[in-house]
């Protein structure tokens, strides 16, 4: 007997000090309505150099998944992204305690830098397929860069993902 096909794996590659992210989050939500767990919607980092904040949000980010809360920690510090800028690190850790994760442990993982790799990781692969900015989704190989214009985009996402669960 065969196993089921996997869901489709989109990434969207972004970070927290990025406001075209910001605005990313909507299509994501839509895209989580409309498919629940048929799709596997995946965060990966991409830090920008002109974001000073933006690597520490990176790893900020995984210890919330860490902790159980990565996409509402997302959102949150998104949803904020002027405040982020202004406060940098501390604002994280604030963000953390709102959200009743342990801002100790937030404030700790920014330090001993447990999270760095994975950030490296995905920051470097980032490079490799060809992302240049953020948002960046990737799914079944197409690379769409939202960092210009969104435009379109979630309607571009909806078609492969219709056509990859065969909809």
């Amino acid at each position: 007997m065969n196993a089921p096909n996997p869901a489709p794996l989109l990434d969207v590659w972004c970070e927290l000090q990025c406001p075209d992210c910001r605005t990313a989050l909507d299509d994501v939500r839509a895209l989580r309505e409309r498919y629940g767990d048929r799709i596997e919607i995946r965060l990966r980092h991409f830090p920008l150099d002109k974001h000073p904040h933006s690597f520490a949000g990176a790893q900020a980010a995984e210890e919330a998944f860490a902790q159980g809360k990565g996409w509402p920690y997302v959102e949150a510090v998104l949803g904020r992204v002027e405040e982020f800028a202004a406060q940098g690190e501390p604002f994280l850790v604030e963000v953390a305690g709102e959200l009743g994760l342990d801002a100790e442990e937030f404030d700790t993982a920014l330090i001993d830098g447990r999270h760095i790799l994975i950030v490296d990781a995905d920051q470097a692969e980032g490079k490799v397929i060809g992302v240049k900015g953020t948002p960046t989704y990737e799914i079944d190989g197409k690379l769409l860069d939202g960092s210009k214009n969104q435009a379109g985009l979630r309607a571009q996402i909806e078609t492969i993902v219709d056509g990859l669960l065969g909809a």
